[in-house]
């Protein structure tokens, strides 16, 4: 017997007024996927993660995420960990306080709740500025900082949008790494990126949004060969083919070394 989707979606809706977000949507993802999540800016892309993670209702269709339905709240939100675009932090707390006020948030037990924060610490080489205010924060340090936040409570379900934004390469590869290690444990990714090639080195399939309707879906692979191309077919070519747009229009800034230090260069590309 087949086990539940650990993300389903049938007809799921969302509207504000006349204008129409995202359309009919139809998800089913496995447990243990990692799940690319591509599209131009006014997708509906963050609405539909939005959805997913009780943030903002649906006008029509359902949701189950980590076996609960979405109208279900309070049990779905201790399986999920989100990272939005801009991660939600106090910039008067330090890093440490933040992550203990979050970890209470989730009820989590102590000594426990501090181990789990000090290893997530070192993995993302954040331990000597624990202690500074989270406003002091390069964006790089404030993005780690936030991804940590989404993963203390070892999540089934991980929504990430925009993951590697403002990340020096080396920092861009532990995110790419700690994906794949969550996988390994069953965690299911939701990833919405405009960097394609991370897309195409961790997802097992990929779905393209396009005015709010899934216009593509399928493995990286599958999709790659159905797109029109004289030479070698890359994600950005079926992104292109479906949408029309350029994949990198309107991304988060990858370039600047203001964000991560003097330095830093950024990746935009894995």
């Amino acid at each position: 017997m087949a086990s539940e989707p650990a993300i389903e979606t049938s007809g799921l809706s969302k509207r504000y007024g006349g204008t129409t977000a995202v359309e009919s949507l139809d998800l089913s993802i496995p447990s243990g996927a990692v799940y690319g999540f591509l599209g131009p800016n006014g997708a509906g892309k963050t609405t539909t993660m939005e959805m997913l993670t009780t943030l903002t209702r649906p006008t029509a269709g359902t949701a189950r995420v980590a076996g609960e339905s979405i109208d279900r709240r309070e049990r779905v939100v201790p399986a999920i960990g989100y990272l939005p675009e801009e991660p939600p932090l106090f910039e008067e707390l330090t890093g440490r306080e933040q992550l203990s006020y979050i970890a209470g948030l989730r009820d989590l037990p102590e000594p426990a709740a501090t181990k789990r924060i000090d290893d997530l610490l070192a993995r993302f080489d954040l331990a000597e500025d624990i202690g500074k205010r989270i406003g002091a924060y390069s964006r790089g340090m404030k993005q780690k900082t936030g991804i940590v936040q989404a993963l203390l409570h070892e999540p089934r379900v991980l929504f990430l949008d925009e993951p590697t934004s403002g990340l020096d390469p080396r920092a861009a590869r532990v995110v790419r790494e700690t994906i794949a290690d969550l996988t390994a444990d069953e965690a299911t990714i939701f990833l919405s990126t405009h960097i394609l090639p991370v897309v195409d080195e961790l997802a097992d399939t990929v779905g393209v949004l396009a005015d709010g309707e899934l216009v593509a879906e399928g493995a990286p692979e599958a999709l790659k060969r159905r797109a029109e191309s004289d030479g070698e077919r890359t994600l950005e070519d079926v992104f292109l083919d479906v949408t029309g747009e350029d994949a990198y229009a309107g991304a988060p800034d990858t370039t600047n070394p203001e964000n991560e230090g003097p330095d830093a260069t950024r990746e935009r590309s894995a």
